[in-house]
């Protein structure tokens, strides 16, 4: 083994390591980078692939993108010449939960401690905002950066809503008013991702984690026994149950992907629609002019909610790994310096409405109204902010069996009862499956 030509995928395309080259990178090393063509497209990445060849001109980069990462590149993880660098993301991203227990994923620890590229006397841990590491950390080991901040909350067109005169629902009464009223003009209060209702998971437990406390995520991270059944998630079951029951949903939406749905509430069909701070750029093509998309955080079952109305879910989002069997690790951890400097970070929230996770990466930037409420609603949610991660653990647990009971939900063919009890049988059987690694949220 050894020696700067064995491409037997140990990372072993190595320079000399410097302060100017803190991975060791080969400076005629190819690098190849796959990229999930979903609501970001590619062309950041383009971007960035640019600013490293600005450094190293004399490597390659081999570019592509598609929307079925898994089908794609599964077949070259298990054959040994995966990509060098991967955004898995999407519908058909690989279960990294499986990846990380499969020793597929380099450790990117040595990126946290590297200098920042244009930050100086920081390195590139001190210049991301809360949360980037332990979204990405498994067992403490750091093997997953995603490079987007986002928001998940419930959007609305403040055009639509200024001229009807309608104010944004703080309490859940509230909205089952403002629901009423908005169905009495013609309109469908609600719209979602009928073909993925696990978008719909996501407000559901973000109201039962203001209720009952922040435990309620951490429960349902750590597999606890009924951790679907508690309290707070039955309180906030029976009210999301309302929406279904009083009509309050767009005939056909069980129908409709998540493209069709947005654009539905695009077209003012329908006035509330679930989803994350990615909204405003995967529709810019149909969202009409002078439409103002704005996000808010779920409206509050009542006073004794354990946080106020302004906490809200935001998490670092858009996973990219390095590959352990990559013929260029150095390359690929390079390349993430490369995305998380703040020339790579501001080119990145310019050309895709949505936030770096670098941190004040979004000053001075001229933002669309989406990503402008975005930037508004976090700092409000401020340390009151929240997320759960059980999605990144048990990818399965989320995009199937969750999101199965989600569609029997929302599409009324089951009772709160009946779908908590769905969601925890999910739980429970990955919870028993002594072939599934399990992860402790610490």
């Amino acid at each position: 083994m050894g020696g700067d030509d064995d491409d037997s995928g140990t990372g072993s395309e190595r320079g000399e390591k410097t302060t100017e080259n803190p991975f060791g990178v080969k400076v005629d090393a190819p690098l190849e980078v796959v990229i999930f063509n979903g609501g970001y497209g590619e062309d950041y990445a383009k971007a960035h692939e640019a600013m490293y060849t600005e450094k190293y001109p004399k490597a390659k980069i081999t570019h592509s993108a598609t929307q079925e990462i898994s089908k794609t590149l599964q077949p070259r993880f298990v054959d040994g010449s995966p990509p060098d660098v991967v955004n898995n993301s999407g519908a058909g991203q690989i279960d990294q939960g499986g990846l990380v227990s499969q020793g597929a994923l380099s450790d990117l620890t040595e990126l946290l401690g590297a200098p920042s590229l244009d930050v100086p006397g920081k390195t590139v841990k001190d210049t991301l905002l809360p949360g980037v590491v332990e979204v990405g950390s498994y067992d403490g080991k750091f093997f997953v950066l995603n490079i987007s901040y986002t928001a998940y909350g419930i959007w609305y067109s403040t055009k639509l809503f200024t001229d009807k005169g309608w104010a944004y629902p703080k309490t859940w009464d509230e909205h089952i008013a403002l629901c009423k009223t908005i169905k009495a003009a013609g309109i469908a209060p609600w719209t979602y991702a009928g073909k993925h209702p696990r978008y719909m998971s996501w407000p559901v437990i973000a109201t039962a984690i203001k209720f009952g406390g922040l435990g309620v995520a951490e429960a349902i991270d750590n597999l606890e026994p009924n951790a679907w059944k508690s309290d707070a998630m039955k309180a906030s079951a029976d009210a999301w149950h309302q929406i279904v029951k009083d009509g309050f949903i767009l005939p056909g939406t069980p129908g409709l992907d998540h493209v069709q749905s947005q654009t539905e509430w695009c077209r003012g069909k329908a006035a509330f629609i679930s989803c994350g701070s990615w909204l405003e750029n995967e529709q810019k093509a149909v969202t009409p002019a002078g439409f103002n998309m704005s996000v808010a955080p779920t409206p509050s079952l009542g006073a004794s909610d354990k946080l106020p109305f302004e906490a809200m879910r935001g998490t670092a989002s858009e996973p990219f790994i390095v590959p352990a069997k990559a013929k260029n690790v150095p390359g690929g951890l390079e390349y993430f310096r490369t995305m998380l400097s703040m020339k790579g970070a501001k080119d990145f929230t310019q050309k895709v409405s949505a936030l770096s996770v670098v941190a004040g990466s979004a000053d001075g930037a001229t933002l669309g109204p989406g990503l402008s409420s975005v930037v508004k609603a976090l700092d409000a949610s401020g340390a009151n902010g929240f997320n759960w991660v059980y999605q990144n653990y048990y990818r399965k647990l989320e995009r199937e069996l969750v999101d199965a009971a989600c569609g029997e939900f929302f599409s009324g063919r089951i009772g709160p009862a009946e779908f908590l009890d769905q969601c925890q049988k999910g739980a429970d059987s990955i919870a028993s499956d002594s072939s599934i690694k399990k992860y402790k949220r610490a």
